[in-house]
């Protein structure tokens, strides 16, 4: 699920922990790179792409269900636009 927040005066890096994720990296393009368990362990758990573009940020959010199932694979059970990634959609819009 992508959402655009307009006019985004933070820092990246402060609101994605205010929104109860961990940001892992930045890529080369600026994106973060943002996690957070569900369960107190590596899977399932949400996992946030934030871009700043302008003065908004982009954040794009899915669900990763379970670690990829071999190496060099992407595949991870994710879930993209249920009303469970609706709610965290929600959920974080309140933090701006």
């Amino acid at each position: 699920m992508r959402i655009v927040f307009e006019n985004f005066n933070k820092n990246i890096q402060t609101f994605a922990r205010d929104c109860g994720y961990r940001p892992l990296s930045v890529n080369a393009a600026g994106e973060w790179n943002c996690v957070k368990s569900l369960a107190g362990r590596d899977y399932p758990r949400f996992h946030m792409y934030l871009k700043k573009e302008g003065k908004a940020v982009t954040a794009n959010i899915h669900l990763d269900q379970k670690k990829p199932s071999y190496e060099g694979s992407s595949a991870h059970g994710g879930d993209y636009d249920s009303e469970i990634i609706a709610d965290e959609a929600r959920r974080i819009s309140t933090k701006i």
